[in-house]
């Protein structure tokens, strides 16, 4: 397993993102994904709130509500589309997708629970070294397998799981 020798960095404290409504991102998170709502801070001078999302191993999910954010703009602070389904670039510093990390037999399940929850996710995609960078099927390079989806602002998430863990070995440049 690669380690960073610069650093001591133990994974992710947060990720923080915008949303525009802050009910319906916790009813979201919470009620559909499951995460627990584990701080909320109201931001000096009206300014909004700040608040977050227990996303496993010590890690965290956090958004921030400001009243007067200005809208996202799909294909420019987010992708427009899904994979497999509409355009998925997004502009420099813009956040392209959050992937979290889930059990690899329970992709399927998970896909399923989606759509029962009344959220539209794609089809299983499983990543591989084919020309195409994705195959219907699992392969001998199939090395992620994933489903995608959105959250109630279009912000694109993954649920993700390593087929196997990737190493050192696995990176060229």
């Amino acid at each position: 397993m690669p380690t960073n020798d610069t650093f001591d960095i133990c994974g992710i404290n947060h990720l923080a993102l915008v949303c525009q409504d802050m009910d319906r991102t916790v009813g979201f998170y919470s009620g559909v994904l499951g995460m627990p709502l584990t701080k909320t801070i109201t931001l000096p001078n009206g300014m909004g709130q700040h608040f977050f999302f227990d996303i496993g191993n010590g890690d965290h999910l956090a958004f921030f509500w400001f009243p007067n954010a200005k809208p996202g703009v799909p294909g420019v602070s987010h992708p427009a589309g899904q994979v497999g389904d509409g355009d998925i670039t997004s502009a420099p510093a813009s956040m392209n997708h959050v992937a979290f990390n889930v059990p690899l037999e329970r992709i399927d399940e998970y896909q399923s629970k989606l759509e029962a929850a009344g959220v539209n996710p794609t089809a299983v995609v499983n990543h591989d070294e084919s020309e195409r960078g994705i195959s219907e099927d699992i392969s001998e390079t199939t090395f992620v397998r994933s489903i995608y989806f959105k959250d109630p602002d279009g912000i694109l998430l993954e649920f993700a799981a390593w087929t196997p863990e990737p190493d050192r070995g696995d990176a060229i440049r």
